[in-house]
């Protein structure tokens, strides 16, 4: 993912499905029949406000400055059993991680996840049934039809969570992207001031055998970020989507690392609690700082029971190492 403007995480879109077309009430006539049954053909559906899933996309810019989403009303039913032309629907590609809710409740509709997954945001009308459907022993020759129904117009919002299979926590400079541009391909923007990220980064990390693991760089938590400040609660939600989160802890912090690991945490629980229930890892970066003597101190000071490791993305330390413990996360 780049940086900047580009980067797009929720839209607010009015749909307008097609309205269904009206069914035909025609009675067949030709040279040999003056007075023939009912022919009349059904009315095309209007068409749909559908999303669909790609991997090719990573934002919702492209649907930013499109506020009205209209389909393609159905076409009417026409003589000789003729059914109507069904509307064209309307399809909006979305990144994976994208979930639909309704604007006026905020329901959760669904979400999508997979490439090519597709679910319809907004239903078309049913086209209306001909004259043919009303024949019976009563009715030999109906005169009339059904009108199509009416389309659907509803506000809904768009709203990008990231999928990534380990999430990076930590305060801004804790060193969230340049452990990701180590180990991954990914370029994000650095430099030795907050808050240089300012929207999520993804990577694909290489790991033993050819497997490989997605990681996010989530843009830095402030204290009270779950309260509004800063840049943290926009990003926060991102971080629901992440299979574990590795908590990322500055070796130069001015704070201990296990109080600096604990604020991070309640930040986190107070936004979700339900994100206390994924696996944690915290890694203590800019170890290459730390002599022996001094890293054997601050082992003795880090949280009971949690997996931990000192880094150095700079020097490369104990990269590997922290891979395996992500990884044996990630399985469970």
């Amino acid at each position: 993912m780049s940086q900047g403007s580009n980067f797009v995480d929720y839209v607010k879109i009015c749909c307008r499905s097609g309205k269904g077309g009206a069914g035909s009430s025609h009675l067949h006539r030709d040279i040999l029949t003056s007075m023939g049954g009912p022919d009349g053909g059904d009315g095309g559906r209007g068409g749909h406000i559908i999303v669909r899933g790609s991997v090719h996309i990573w934002t919702l810019l492209h649907l930013k400055y499109r506020k009205h989403i209209i389909a393609e009303d159905g076409g009417a039913g026409g003589s000789s059993h003729k059914f109507g032309k069904q509307g064209k629907d309307e399809v909006l590609e979305v990144p994976l991680g994208t979930i639909a809710k309704d604007a006026e409740t905020g329901e959760v509709l669904f979400e999508i996840t997979q490439d090519g997954e597709t679910k319809i945001l907004t239903a078309g009308g049913r086209g209306g049934l001909g004259n043919a459907h009303f024949k019976n022993a009563v009715q030999q020759t109906p005169r009339f039809s059904q009108p199509g129904e009416p389309g659907k117009e509803v506000w809904n919002i768009l709203e990008l969570k990231v999928l990534a299979d380990v999430g990076l926590v930590g305060f801004p400079n804790a060193g969230k992207s340049t452990l990701l541009s180590v180990v991954s391909a990914a370029k994000p923007e650095i430099a030795d001031y907050p808050f240089t990220t300012i929207v999520p980064n993804l990577g694909i990390v290489s790991y033993r055998g050819g497997k490989s693991f997605v990681m996010a760089d989530i843009p830095g938590i402030i204290e009270g970020a779950s309260k509004g400040k800063g840049l943290g609660y926009r990003f926060l939600r991102h971080i629901e989507r992440n299979s574990v989160l590795l908590f990322m802890v500055p070796a130069d912090t001015s704070r201990s690392i296990k109080e600096e690991y604990e604020i991070l945490k309640k930040e986190l629980q107070s936004y979700n609690p339900e994100l206390m229930q994924k696996p944690h890892v915290l890694a203590i970066t800019k170890s290459d700082m730390l002599d022996d003597e001094l890293m054997d101190e601050m082992k003795r000071e880090l949280p009971t029971n949690l997996p931990s490791i000192f880094i150095s993305s700079v020097a490369q330390k104990n990269l590997l190492e922290l891979k395996d413990l992500l990884w044996k996360a990630i399985e469970g």
